[in-house]
Parts: structure tokens; C-alpha cells; sequence
């Protein structure tokens, strides 16, 4: 049995000489809170101890130096705080921080879901959490008004920063599954809620002479994007990671990859003809839709342009390339396509569309309504 020393008061410690083992003081049953004056040295420290049965030895973890802010009974809180983390398996010296909860997650997404989501939550990421002072906090630490100054400063939209909201409530709410950080931290971001305004129906739409407008102003790599965003509604993503054997001609069909899966489409006539310019003379491997550089383009590499032509063409400020799939499913809904159809073309579900746009497949129905002769 390890001997008991006198460390729970400042006098009690004071003779005790400095040695590397520390002075051991037992809680309960296989676990003790230890004092460390080390030689040489004018620090002292706390240190937890536990006995694991699994491992068949003994477990430490570092409390921290001895100070007006952390004494005895402060120590001794901090080590039944880790005491209850390793009976509950919370693995902590895994997933530490926001960052490593984050980056968890976009190889569990890897796995689970797509590599395409995968790689638009590494991007928002990128964006957001990696290389930040908040991506650099402890798990076991973070507290909602943090959480909450760190959306309001990312500079977004109210629906752009709910959703890395999101993105970051899931990621951390994997390492609370997989035993990275006691389960009660999870109230933490739970109770940081969506900013308002956030989700509402995305109600720019551009009419065909304004979509005609914003290809006229643009040029090059740029134009063949915008155009194919228009021509088949897909997301940006998608469109610009599709390759030279994703097309098939003969068929007039093209197979896209993105955060819902891959899906195969039919082409319109025009858009047929696009992507069979933008296929002459390619090999498989190669991307439908590069730079004018000729180089793969990487996310958001299009904002400014696709800006700078809407400005040109003097559209409504906020005109980005979703923009444009939202007007594919709007004109497409409104000319009588059917939700199912709509919805396998753009990569959806029939809940998001029914949610978004159910107020158009209704105003749709009620004018085709009107010209049935029912009496």
C-alpha cells in the first residue's frame, strides 16, 4: 500500500523533499491525487493517478502547477473530473481539439457517406475552423458564448453561417459519440441556435433574358461554368470535378458526384452541345470545365467573376452561381416538370424541394387547374 503523506494543506507540504515521484494521496480505491516538487526546481505540480484494469496498470494525467488558483481541493476537482472521463472511456488524447473534432469528422464522411461530402465539409473547414484561435480550443472547454462569437465573425450570410453551424455542431457531435469529450459538453453548442433569417426560400431568380445577360457578360472558363450551371442546374462542385468519361454522348447523359451521391442526368439539346465542345479532343481523365489557365478550378475560385459579370450586366446585387440552380428548379417547376423529375436532376430530395419551392408546384397546379373545363 503506497504511504500516505500530508498534502492537502500548504504547511503539510512544505518539509516534503523534492523527489521525482510524487507525494501520493489517496482518494478512494485505486485513485490518488499526487503532489511534485521536483529537484532542482522551484515548481510544483498536481498530478491525478488511477488504476485501469483493462491495462493492468496504472494511468496519470497532469493536473497542473500548485497556485492560488489551483490548491488542494481545486486539484482534487480537476482529478474526479478526469476519474469520471476514464470510467465513461472518453478518449481525450485523441480528438483534443475543435480543429482535430473537425478534421474526424471529414474522414468519417469519407467513409460513411461520399468522398464528394467529404470534401465539402474540408472545405468550409478550411474556410472556418483550421489555422483559427476558435479550431485551436479544447473540446472539454469550449463554451457556448464562444461558439457564438466565433459564427458571428465569420462574415457570412445568416444561411451561410447556419450552415458551417451545422457542419461544426456535427463534427462535434461525433467526438461526443466517440467517446472524444464527456457528453454534457455537448449542451455547450446545443444551446447556440440558428440565426434568424437564415433559412428562408433563396428568392433570387433570374428570368431568361436576365440569365441570357449574365452569359453575355462573361467570357472564357468563366462562360462554359455559368453556362453549365444554367443549362443543368447542378452545383458548382459537381460541374467542376466532372470528367471527359463522365459524358456519355451517345446517350446524351452525364454522371455527377456530389454531396448526395452520384447520379446520372439526361442532357438537354444545349446543353448536349456544350459539353460536347467541352469534351472535343480530351482524354478521360481530364475535366470537362477548367480555368482559362488551364488548371482545375478550386472552390470559390468563381465568386469574383461570376460577381463582376452580374455587376455588368447590372443584375440584383447577390448573384452567385446557385443563383442559377435555383432558377433551373424554379422555370423547371413552374413549366410543368413534375417534383420526382426535378428533384433526381439537380441532386435532391423531394422534402428540400416540396420545403423550398412547394409554394411554386401549387401556383403551378392552380393555373393549369383554371383551364380545365370542369362543369
Amino acid at each position: 500500500m503506497s504511504k500516505q503523506y500530508n498534502i492537502t494543506s500548504k504547511n503539510g507540504r512544505k518539509d516534503l523533499a523534492p523527489r521525482r515521484e510524487p507525494y501520493w494521496h489517496r482518494l478512494r480505491g485505486g485513485q490518488y491525487i499526487g503532489f511534485r516538487r521536483m529537484p532542482g526546481s522551484l515548481a510544483e505540480s498536481w498530478v491525478a493517478r488511477r488504476w485501469s484494469d483493462e491495462k493492468g496498470t496504472y494511468e496519470f494525467n497532469a493536473l497542473g502547477d500548485v497556485s492560488d488558483a489551483m490548491k488542494f481541493e481545486q486539484a482534487c476537482e480537476a482529478a474526479e473530473a478526469w476519474f469520471k472521463l476514464k470510467a465513461a472511456d472518453i478518449r481525450m488524447d485523441e480528438v483534443v481539439t475543435v480543429a482535430d473534432a473537425c478534421r474526424r469528422y471529414v474522414d468519417e464522411r469519407r467513409t460513411a457517406k461520399s468522398a464528394a461530402c467529404a470534401h465539402d465539409a474540408e472545405k468550409r473547414f478550411q474556410r472556418t475552423i483550421y489555422e483559427t484561435p476558435f479550431g485551436a480550443r479544447s473540446l472539454a472547454k469550449i463554451r457556448a458564448a464562444q461558439i457564438k462569437a466565433w459564427r458571428d465573425g465569420l462574415n457570412l450570410s445568416p444561411g451561410g453561417s447556419n450552415r458551417t453551424l451545422t457542419a461544426v455542431k456535427a463534427a462535434l457531435n461525433l467526438a461526443v459519440r466517440e467517446r472524444n469529450v464527456d457528453p454534457a459538453q455537448a449542451r455547450e453548442w446545443a444551446d447556440v441556435k440558428p440565426l434568424p433569417g437564415g433559412n428562408k426560400r433563396r428568392d433570387l431568380f433570374l428570368d431568361l433574358e436576365q440569365r441570357r445577360a449574365l452569359l453575355a457578360s462573361s467570357s472564357g472558363a468563366i462562360h462554359d461554368l455559368i453556362e453549365a450551371c444554367i443549362l443543368t442546374g447542378a452545383r458548382a462542385g459537381e460541374l467542376v470535378h466532372a470528367r471527359r468519361n463522365q459524358l456519355e454522348l451517345r446517350t446524351g447523359m452525364l454522371t455527377l458526384t456530389g454531396k448526395t451521391g452520384t447520379r446520372t442526368i439526361p442532357l438537354a439539346p444545349a446543353a448536349l452541345a456544350l459539353f460536347t465542345r467541352l469534351a472535343k479532343d480530351k482524354t478521360p481523365l481530364a475535366y470537362l470545365l477548367t480555368r482559362d489557365d488551364g488548371k482545375p478550378w478550386q472552390h470559390s475560385d468563381w465568386d469574383e467573376l461570376v460577381r463582376a459579370a452580374a455587376e455588368k450586366a447590372e443584375l440584383p446585387a447577390g448573384v452567385c452561381l446557385y443563383t442559377l440552380r435555383h432558377s433551373f428548379i424554379t422555370t423547371a417547376l413552374t413549366s410543368g416538370m413534375n417534383t420526382l423529375d426535378v428533384a433526381r436532376l439537380v441532386g435532391t430530395s423531394l422534402t428540400m424541394i416540396e420545403k423550398h419551392y412547394g409554394h411554386l408546384v401549387a401556383s403551378a397546379a392552380r393555373d393549369r387547374l383554371a383551364k380545365v373545363e370542369l362543369l
